[in-house]
């Protein structure tokens, strides 16, 4: 299974069409805020179902904060990581994923892809697909769960792409 991931696409929808015509196929798409409603385009050109957060740049936003779903038996958290300060690190957003007995957080917020564990816990940001930092290509992230239930996360550039 494959899921893809997506952040911080601040309302660019040539950015999203860019970036589904460069990813091979996936399974579902995680949205992890700020232009949540970008989550409907995303779910409309993809056919495919998109579980989406609010970000900070929501407004009063219709998307929950946090999601928790489950797929292939892996518990994930998805939220976008304002709330839990990941601008200064990560331990505030890793010790929450511990409290939940989730095996994945998924965030953004940063718009710096990072993909870290804590313990048996992995994190992953997908960086920005349309606003990422200065001197940064945008990005989105692929997650593999493998048959036997193992992640194999990865960051992708979206305009070098070739993703199989």
């Amino acid at each position: 299974m494959r899921i893809g991931i997506m952040s911080d696409s601040h309302g660019d929808v040539a950015a999203i069409r860019r970036t589904l015509a460069v990813i091979s196929p996936v399974d579902c798409w995680l949205h992890a805020g700020d232009y949540a409603r970008d989550a409907l385009f995303l779910a409309q050109l993809a056919k495919l179902p998109v579980t989406a957060v609010a970000g900070n740049t929501d407004g009063m936003p219709t998307a929950k904060w946090d999601e928790f779903i489950e797929v292939r038996g892996k518990k994930i958290w998805l939220t976008h990581g304002h709330r839990y300060q990941v601008k200064s690190g990560i331990r505030e957003l890793a010790w929450w994923g511990h409290q939940y007995e989730v095996q994945l957080v998924v965030f953004g917020h940063t718009h710096v892809p990072q993909i870290t564990t804590d313990g048996q816990l992995l994190l992953v940001n997908p960086g920005s697909v349309a606003l990422p930092g200065i001197g940064r290509k945008p990005t989105i992230a692929l997650i593999d769960i493998t048959a036997t239930g193992q992640f194999r996360p990865r960051i992708v550039e979206i305009d070098t792409a070739k993703v199989t």
